[in-house]
């Protein structure tokens, strides 16, 4: 290729300048290193129900291993909307409701894509999942961050957004419980996002994945709230509370002709999700209520446990009250949060993500995880412990 220009400059302008995943690129040099505990990963390590890969592999015996509806099966379809209906407070139609999609991001990706003209502004809070930002402009959108803070317990408000709402504003994103935080909205906070989004006739995508991982009150959602379901595309999946990362199912529910829109690019790019992984989301479905319980209060001693040792070790840390996830802030140590978990690795082999990752104002904090055994979280406070007596 003498004299022509580089295969750099020949890429996708949108793909080329933007950054390797934040969790990914530091998990790197994770992977070279042995005696690693890891508390950086947001996958649970409970195993998936065993109901749920027995029946899974019953459907591989039977031959389940042909293409479904675009929109998924509809047997499946109906399941989840009694699921939403009953969960989450709000009705959607199995036929033209609800699409069922390749995880979770594939769900977010389309939503984005099948809303979003070139130009267009997405309002959305930070710290947040690392691909957010990425997907709003893999969608020729605009990200918008709203910064949420400790000392408000990472919560977004009204006031928040009205600061950063323009014209060109054409979509608001949620995502509560949070990652990589721990925060949670209240009814009432809802309530007053809600009435921003209907004033401001702002779409709203809405993604709800940690919904049954909540410890102090039970989560609301906002599509269940006065004027939102006609506007809001509700996304949830079957990673998280059923332990199914590597099914890879999700769905997505809303007004028909905005599933109708998701589902023209689904059919064109993914087709339909794994038929194996959707006849497994209808066995989980079938007993939901005990697979998470015994979950959700494994994952709440969890929480109790690493929140009591982030306080004996003089880090402030907000309570996570959803998620698997704890956020403490390490600003004090004079280090950016990079350095700092980057020091930690090194010297004690624990494993904690940036804060950066997840945004620019992440600075002086890092993600950590308790999707892993008591077992090694103490282990890992141990060490911790260890790290910042030398550094006092």
């Amino acid at each position: 290729m003498n004299g022509s220009p580089s295969l750099r400059n020949r890429i996708n302008a949108a793909v080329r300048d933007i950054p390797r995943s934040g969790i990914r690129d530091f998990f790197d040099i994770v992977t070279q290193m042995k005696d690693v505990i890891s508390l950086g990963i947001g996958e649970p390590d409970f195993d998936t129900p065993w109901h749920v890969r027995e029946s899974t592999v019953f459907a591989l015996e039977r031959g389940v291993t042909h293409y479904t509806s675009n929109l998924g099966y509809l047997e499946l379809r109906r399941a989840l909307a009694r699921y939403v209906h009953k969960a989450f407070e709000a009705e959607y139609s199995p036929e033209d409701e609800v699409l069922v999609t390749v995880g979770v991001s594939e769900a977010l990706d389309l939503a984005l894509r099948a809303l979003l003209n070139p130009g267009d502004e997405v309002l959305y809070h930070e710290p947040c999942y690392v691909s957010y930002r990425a997907t709003i402009l893999f969608a020729h959108g605009v990200p918008v961050p709203v910064e949420t803070r400790a000392q408000d317990g990472f919560r977004l408000t009204r006031a928040m957004l009205e600061a950063r709402v323009t014209p060109r504003t054409k979509v608001l994103m949620l995502n509560f419980p949070n990652n990589p935080t721990g925060a949670v909205m209240g009814r009432a906070d809802l309530e007053d996002i809600a009435a921003f989004a209907r004033e401001r006739d702002l779409l709203v995508i809405t993604d709800e994945i940690y919904a049954e991982l909540t410890y102090d009150a039970p989560h609301t959602s906002i599509v269940s709230l006065p004027g939102l379901r006609e506007r809001t595309i509700f996304l949830h999946g079957f990673s998280k509370a059923w332990a199914m990362t590597g099914f890879r199912l999700g769905y997505a529910c809303g007004p028909a002709e905005l599933i109708e829109a998701m589902m023209k690019i689904h059919q064109y790019t993914m087709l339909c999700a794994s038929s194996l992984s959707q006849k497994a989301a209808l066995e989980a479905l079938a007993r939901p209520e005990s697979d998470i319980a015994e979950m959700v209060n494994e994952y709440r001693r969890r929480r109790n446990f690493i929140a009591a040792a982030f306080a004996d070790l003089g880090l402030e840390c907000q309570r996570p009250l959803g998620a698997f996830y704890a956020f403490p802030s390490v600003a004090k140590f004079g280090l950016p949060a990079k350095d700092f978990a980057l020091e930690l690795l090194r010297q004690e082999k624990v494993a904690l993500v940036p804060g950066t990752a997840f945004g620019d104002c992440g600075e002086g904090f890092v993600r950590c995880a308790y999707a892993t055994s008591m077992e090694n979280i103490k282990e890992a406070m141990a060490r911790l412990q260890r790290f910042l007596s030398r550094r006092k």
